[in-house]
């Protein structure tokens, strides 16, 4: 049963008002579930909307910034568990290891390179927890399209392709983690 849920997503707001309502109510599931959020620590765009609301109705945050974003007074202030390391990759292994299962709500380039890690560490074994994708109207889906082209390809395997969630409701993602059995690890011939 998932306790904490690693969350990447965008800095920015996004265009369309309903990205933020969307983190808003991530948020209120995550407090409503008892579901601790580990996110990255910032005040702005989804990631501030979904840290907020979770802690608006009562539930945990964990927030893990660096230095630099630190500096740049980028973090949250109501954060009683703010952890500021020194570079991006200490952050995200950090935020890995904190979390039992991780989710990219839409979000930019820092958002995918985050959550493609996350794929890319479960093909060669170093993550067995789930990953999984909140595909808001669809946001996600030219990936969805060019991991089916990859595994066409013979550039990724089915068995990570199909790991990969890609789930549109709070409870298909506490479905999808509950249930998520990890690929076996790639072995080379």
């Amino acid at each position: 049963m998932i306790k904490s849920l690693a969350v990447y997503c965008g800095a920015n707001p996004g265009h369309n008002p309903e990205f933020i309502k969307l983190a808003q109510r991530f948020g209120q599931e995550l407090a409503d579930h008892q579901i601790s959020l580990v996110y990255g620590g910032g005040q702005y765009g989804m990631m501030g909307a979904v840290a907020n609301s979770v802690l608006d109705h009562g539930g945990q945050v964990h927030g893990v910034i660096t230095q630099e974003l630190y500096d740049r007074g980028t973090s949250l202030d109501r954060l009683s568990d703010l952890q500021i390391v020194p570079k991006m990759d200490i952050r995200k292994d950090k935020m890995m290891n904190l979390a039992d299962g991780l989710i990219a709500l839409p979000g930019g380039l820092g958002t995918l390179e985050e959550v493609s890690e996350a794929f890319s560490w479960t093909a060669i074994g170093d993550n067995a927890k789930p990953v999984a994708l909140f595909n808001f109207n669809g946001y996600y889906n030219p990936l969805k399209s060019m991991l089916g082209k990859m595994q066409v390809a013979g550039f990724a395997e089915r068995d990570f392709v199909e790991s990969i969630g890609f789930i549109a409701t709070f409870n298909e993602l506490l479905d999808f983690m509950d249930n998520y059995q990890a690929p076996a690890v790639r072995t080379y011939r």
